[in-house]
């Protein structure tokens, strides 16, 4: 039962044990007064009436007459006149005993019993009659009713006073009691929010400062634990000069491009290598060569952080030699990216760097997911070689080989339109599953697949970077997200579903999609929304985003995690359901120790925050064991089980 309920029912309580009290105390002290009042009356009227009859007594009619004129005052029950000889009644006079207006209920607790009086007759000395009179006690009942009427009446009023006044004051006085609420509310979903504004009650105001510090405390633990895990990222994928990836980095990503799954999809690798950098070294000094190693990774990080380009990937892989990963890029855009990346360099050149050979080289190889990591480093290096041994073209593509199955040649744009409004899409579902008990489903993850105009599906991997490039990623997401809640409508069992950051980034896309979530509450329950770390909208931008899903009771998660790390400092505002930690830093955890030490400070700064963490594309048995040894929540992969339909 609630504060206000309990003061509402405590007065009420007060109102009936004071109405009680002062009724009875009341009743006590009346009860005497009135009887009394009642037998004096009684009395004087005997005593007037018998006095006027003492010259009358002989007639009748005249006693009659008398008796007739007091009674019908109407303060009397009863009037006689008896005769003292006989005992017999000259007179009389009755009338009911009954109080009109006051409840019977009332007249038998007050129990006020009618009084009497009598006087005697006088002829001379002699005494001839008894005047017998009873008062009526109905105006004494009907004015202690109305006594009590009034008072009860002034005690409701005084009571709902005391409940109104009494009830803001205490909502006033609780209100630090609601934002505490909220603030431990917040904290339960992994939010770390202080209260600026301390109550005035001392006693509130210690409890206050008490969760207050309890929050600071969860937020410098949750940051230590970031800073950690930050730190142990850079030192194992990350290019302390430039802030690229590393080799080892570029390896993990390429591996996860080339295996075949629903998201893989072609794309390019580009390799870069300034010329000459030894020489750079000793005619510019080591500081203006990093200068320009610095320059030329500026240049590549501009290219990776435009909005269609967030699946790409930039690294140092050492020295002056520098990698493109370009996932979804077709052969035209490629030469068209080498030619612009060329062209930038040039801009570049240093005094003192040779004048008939180019800032520096770059080689450009194509791959398909199921092509093996060798031979793409392999036909890398040839491109690269035959760059450099001709200086008049700083830049070389390099064809597929042969061997290497050309992709079929379809008119994209009319049959993803065609795919898209006639709803031609088979949804494809991948279980996640808890790490301590592989049986247990947590959920499944959705996944697309298009049909061609011969109604083949076809994966996500290769129509999605064709889809971005068309601009079609919120029309794409829409029909997910429609296809998906009619699905939950006939078979109600937990899914994710991830949606593009561009979509996100659209206030009419997005309002479109809270629409719909909104007019499907019965399924939020099963629904989860996911965003990729790499697609994710300004801080400010994404918590707005977290709340208005949230507000709809729809879940929101966080996949593909690993990349931005310093971002995690975001998560504790965000309320996330669940955070995937990406597949590339998992991969052969089995056998990289630091690779587990990355994990496991991860997995300490989201467990300070009971957020729960799976691990995404896990391939082998070894994996899977150095993954539940660790603590995380759940796993995905095809180790688990592939996109099937269902």
């Amino acid at each position: 039962m609630s504060l206000l309920k309990q003061l509402f029912l405590a007065i009420c309580l007060f109102l009936l044990v004071a109405f009680s009290g002062s009724f009875f105390v009341s009743l006590e002290s009346s009860r005497a007064q009135m009887l009394g009042q009642l037998r004096s009356h009684a009395q004087d009227a005997a005593t007037a009436l018998g006095r006027s009859l003492t010259t009358q007594i002989d007639d009748l009619a005249m006693i009659e007459l008398r008796v007739s004129s007091v009674f019908d005052s109407g303060y009397f029950s009863s009037i006689r006149v008896i005769n003292i000889e006989d005992e017999r009644v000259l007179v009389e006079r009755n009338a009911a005993a009954t109080a009109e207006g006051v409840p019977g209920w009332f007249v038998d607790l007050v129990n006020l019993h009618p009084q009497g009086g009598d006087a005697l007759v006088m002829r001379g000395w002699e005494q001839t009659a008894r005047v017998e009179v009873v008062s009526n006690p109905q105006f004494a009942l009907i004015k202690l009713w109305d006594s009590t009427l009034g008072s009860l009446i002034w005690l409701l009023l005084c009571g709902l006073l005391s409940a109104v006044f009494g009830g803001w004051l205490l909502r006033r006085q609780l209100r630090p009691l609601d934002a505490m609420v909220e603030q431990a509310e917040a904290i339960n979903q992994r939010e770390f929010l202080s209260l600026p504004k301390l109550p005035r009650t001392p006693e509130l105001k210690r409890v206050v400062l008490a969760m207050n510090q309890m929050v600071e405390k969860l937020k410098e633990l949750f940051a230590d634990e970031a800073a950690r895990s930050e730190q142990l990222r850079a030192e194992s994928f990350q290019d302390s000069l430039t802030g690229l990836a590393n080799r080892r980095l570029l390896n993990e990503q390429l591996t996860d491009q080339l295996l075949v799954t629903e998201q893989s999809s072609a794309g390019h690798l580009l390799m870069l290598r300034i010329n000459d950098l030894t020489g750079l070294n000793q005619r510019l000094g080591g500081q203006r060569t990093n200068a320009l190693i610095t320059v030329v990774a500026q240049l590549l990080k501009r290219l990776i952080q435009q909005p269609d380009r967030h699946a790409w990937l930039a690294a140092r892989n050492r020295g002056g030699e520098f990698s493109l990963l370009t996932p979804g890029l077709d052969s035209k855009d490629a030469a068209r990216l080498a030619a612009e990346i060329s062209a930038t360099l040039e801009n570049l050149r240093l005094t003192g760097a040779s004048d008939c050979m180019p800032v520096a080289h770059l080689g450009i190889v194509a791959y398909t997911p199921g092509a093996a990591s060798t031979d793409i480093l392999l036909r890398l290096d040839q491109a690269l070689t035959q760059a450099q041994q001709h200086p008049e073209r700083p830049w070389v593509y390099l064809k597929q080989s042969d061997n290497t199955p050309n992709q079929t040649q379809h008119d994209w744009r009319t049959w993803i339109d065609d795919a898209l409004t006639h709803g031609k899409m088979q949804l494809y579902f991948q279980p996640v599953v808890q790490c301590a008990d592989t049986s247990q489903v947590l959920h499944h993850k959705v996944l697309a697949r298009l049909l061609d105009p011969q109604g083949k599906a076809i994966c996500a991997g290769h129509f999605l970077p064709w889809i971005e490039r068309l601009g079609w990623s919120a029309r794409f997401d829409l029909a997910m997200l429609e296809h998906t809640l009619d699905y939950l409508a006939e078979h109600r069992w937990p899914l994710a579903l991830s949606l593009s950051g561009s979509t996100l980034r659209d206030a009419t896309q997005r309002r479109l999609i809270l629409d719909m979530l909104d007019g499907l509450p019965g399924l939020a329950p099963l629904l989860t929304l996911e965003v990729d770390e790499r697609q994710l909208p300004p801080p400010e931008e994404l918590r707005q985003l977290s709340l208005s899903l949230r507000n709809t009771g729809y879940g929101i998660g966080l996949q593909h995690f690993g990349g931005s790390f310093s971002q995690i400092g975001n998560l504790t505002q965000l309320g996330l359901a669940y955070l995937k930690i990406d597949g590339s830093y998992l991969r052969a955890i089995d056998r990289q120790s630091d690779k587990r030490l990355f994990i496991e400070a991860i997995f300490r700064a989201t467990n300070s925050i009971g957020l729960p963490l799976i691990a995404e594309q896990v391939e082998t048995q070894g994996e899977l064991e150095v993954i539940t040894s660790l603590g995380l929540f759940g796993v995905m992969g095809r180790l688990i089980g592939p996109p099937e339909p269902m």
